[in-house]
């Protein structure tokens, strides 16, 4: 079964907004690995602006599940991963203001940078994966950088399949059945939800884990938590 990580970063948003501790961030991430959420993801900004590198720190005695952190290799995050040693570090390329994620890395002009970063992480024993779009040519150039798995970005075939454009999802098929061919593990994320995950999930071969954050905050308001995450753990399976 594909795995479900639960990224929170709108929580610690949550808890920012008003300043103190509620909600508690670690304390959800307690509770959504006892509901059933085989991992947890946090996505640190320079910033800080929702989850704080201390989270990060905090949250590493309490994850017993899937530990992945997501980030721009800039020296402060590579620091933070390199002491935390979380089960995965997600490398994407986002800006220092991005509100959100937004493509993939170019694996080909990026190639010594990300196999330099890729094989530190590496030789301290954490998993690294590479946020990529569905582009064939990116696909084997991530191959070449030595990463274990890709993340694939998923943002495209989220907005073909609410038009009811099902072919948006092609890409993705080709490049997980490429990305098998390689030996490299299939991860993806951004803007997946109830209302596609089980299509994505049929039709993208060897899915190893989705990382679902917004869209799954914002269904618990009307469904609650426990009740979401098993609706994702069932559209999983």
């Amino acid at each position: 079964m594909t795995k479900l990580s639960v990224n929170i970063n709108k929580i610690a948003t949550l808890r920012n907004a008003r300043g103190g501790d509620v909600p508690n961030l670690v304390q959800f991430a307690k509770d959504i690995q006892e509901f059933g959420a085989e991992g947890v993801t946090i996505h640190p900004r320079p910033d800080e602006r929702h989850i704080r590198y201390q989270d990060a720190r905090d949250l590493k005695t309490e994850v017993y599940t899937e530990y992945n952190i997501e980030g721009n290799p800039v020296p402060k995050f590579v620091e933070l991963v390199l002491n935390v040693k979380p089960t995965q570090v997600t490398l994407v390329p986002d800006t220092v203001d991005a509100i959100t994620s937004s493509s993939g890395w170019d694996c080909i002009k990026h190639q010594s940078f990300l196999s330099e970063i890729i094989t530190e992480f590496k030789n301290s024993g954490i998993r690294t994966s590479i946020f990529l779009d569905p582009d064939p040519k990116q696909l084997e150039a991530a191959k070449t950088i030595g990463t274990d798995r890709i993340e694939l970005y998923t943002e495209a075939f989220a907005k073909g399949y609410a038009l009811e454009n099902y072919k948006a999802v092609k890409p993705y098929t080709d490049c997980a059945e490429r990305a098998i061919e390689c030996a490299l593990g299939v991860n993806a994320g951004h803007d997946l939800s109830l209302d596609n995950i089980k299509f994505f999930k049929e039709n993208v071969p060897k899915l190893l884990e989705v990382s679902i954050g917004h869209a799954l905050i914002s269904e618990s308001l009307y469904f609650g938590i426990e009740n979401v995450i098993n609706m994702y753990k069932n559209r999983l399976q």
